[in-house]
């Protein structure tokens, strides 16, 4: 008789050990594969020796496959470290790219050898198929397997997209896999010990930029109120957590679907912290409000994106110019900080579009001061990276490079790890930005941080805080943007923090 399937899951580094937070796709999958089979775990935001770690796994064990996940950005380097020691350490040993990377680029990972698998989408059925086809006696039949991509005589083939769905294993996640769980609750403005958790996946929306509607395809799915609270009642009383932060795609979603969740999480009250919508927001019942107020919602990250109300149709946002400012006032009221997200210099009118954003933001700013603002540069998705839905539907212009050359993604993995491209990732870059633009977006946002410095940052003294506040203020006032030297010297000693890189 054949041995059970085992798998070693492993999550590359990709932040400071001390913002690292619950590996929730791997604990998914490990919960799944879990039901025929074993898993193992590593997570290299915690073992900071993370190819090391993995291959010393794979020596104390047997294993059928090892499953990576790779995000893109200042992930997909590890990524590689790890995946290339495996392939010159265990030749045989099957490679699984899995998580966003794989799903918006699976031909570029495929591309290269030591990646044998690619699994677009929602993993968990995937991999457990997959795995256990791996291990069986058998030959592999790869092409029975939805949402698998996979190589057949040097060529990628890509099975049917898998339907999403959303199971729930029945108890809680396997937290015990990490070692000590505690060791991921972090110290944040919400509380002392803030636990990363997630409700709901997906979204039905189908922002032409966003990786979670190329993933999701505009499916969402909530869980039941009787599983948010085995959740909330393990991290709470078992774990000790004294706040939430929600990595949920899109928080909310239809009210009737939220008010179970909401009287659940009213009933722990445990400050938060989620993504949200301007929209849903603004569609909220007085009871609905009630509610939230209740479970103690501290902050929600809105993606404002835009002034522009026809470049948000064109990107398929689905909201308003009004709608954000209303939802800054609102939230106001209701005494919830909106972290709100901007996208500047698009590839068309580029300067122009900035500096509306800019006064588009002094306006948020007056209607609510408290307002949290993150401005990233636009970079949007290959239209190969849509998801299979929104091909063609509204194509954008073609994107061409500060010489009104084409713009050519990389075609292989190592080329994502160049500087220009790890930054287009992170949204920080594109190629159509010349220094000048570059300058003036690093220095709007030097002068609006320090005159705003964010709640979120907990280790600048609050002194240091008032004290840039107090001297970038007159920059600010008269919008004197250029140059700030004397906030840069100062940054050098305080060094504000910054969300849209460090996150919360």
């Amino acid at each position: 008789m054949p041995n059970p399937p085992n798998t070693l899951l492993v999550n590359p580094t990709i932040t400071r050990r001390a913002s690292a937070r619950f590996p929730l796709a791997l604990l998914n999958l490990s919960a799944t594969l879990d039901r025929n089979g074993s898993s193992r775990i590593i997570d290299g935001n915690i073992d900071r020796h993370v190819v090391a770690a993995t291959l010393r796994a794979l020596e104390e064990e047997r294993f059928d496959a090892v499953g990576i996940s790779v995000m893109g950005g200042p992930q997909t380097a590890p990524a590689i470290a790890v995946s290339q020691a495996i392939r010159e350490r265990f030749p045989a040993l099957p490679i699984v790219w899995g998580g966003y990377f794989p799903t918006l680029y699976p031909d570029v990972a495929l591309s290269a050898p030591y990646v044998d698998y690619a699994i677009r989408g929602q993993g968990e059925q995937t991999l457990q198929e997959l795995v256990t086809a791996l291990s069986a006696e058998s030959p592999v039949a790869p092409a029975h397997i939805a949402g698998l991509s996979w190589k057949r005589q040097g060529a990628v083939v890509h099975n049917p997209s898998r339907r999403f769905t959303f199971a729930d294993p029945g108890r809680v996640l396997p937290y015990d896999k990490l070692g000590d769980p505690r060791q991921y609750l972090a110290r944040t403005f919400l509380g002392r010990r803030t636990a990363a958790h997630q409700v709901a996946i997906g979204c039905r929306f189908h922002c032409t930029f966003c990786g979670v509607a190329a993933m999701f395809g505009g499916t969402t799915m909530l869980p039941a109120a009787a599983r948010l609270e085995r959740d909330l009642s393990y991290l709470k009383y078992k774990l000790g957590a004294d706040s939430i932060q929600y990595f949920d795609h899109n928080f909310f979603d239809r009210e009737e679907d939220m008010l179970p969740l909401l009287e659940v999480m009213a009933k722990y009250a445990l400050p938060w912290w989620c993504y949200a919508r301007a929209d849903a927001l603004l569609n909220l019942s007085d009871d609905a409000w009630k509610l939230v107020r209740k479970s103690r919602l501290k902050m929600a990250y809105i993606g404002a994106e835009s002034p522009n109300g026809k470049m948000l149709k064109e990107i398929r946002k689905g909201t308003r110019p009004d709608q954000t400012l209303a939802v800054a006032e609102l939230c106001r009221r209701h005494g919830v900080i909106p972290e709100l997200s901007f996208m500047v210099a698009p590839p068309e009118n580029t300067e122009e579009e900035t500096e509306h954003t800019f006064e588009f933001i002094r306006e948020l700013k007056r209607i609510n001061p408290q307002s949290e603002i993150i401005v990233y540069v636009y970079t949007p998705l290959p239209e190969s990276s849509r998801n299979e839905k929104d091909r063609g539907r509204r194509p954008a212009t073609p994107l061409r490079d500060i010489h009104g050359e084409p713009v050519i993604f990389p075609s292989t993995p190592e080329e994502w790890t160049q500087p220009q491209w790890v930054n287009y990732a992170c949204h920080a870059d594109a190629p159509w930005l010349d220094d000048k633009m570059r300058r003036r977006i690093h220095d709007f946002v030097t002068v609006l941080r320090c005159r705003y410095p964010t709640v979120q940052d907990m280790s600048s003294p609050p002194w240091a805080k008032r004290a840039l506040s107090a001297t970038a203020s007159w920059r600010y006032r008269f919008r004197r943007y250029d140059r700030p030297w004397e906030l840069n010297l100062a940054n050098r000693l305080v060094r504000l923090r910054m969300p849209q890189v460090s996150g919360l």
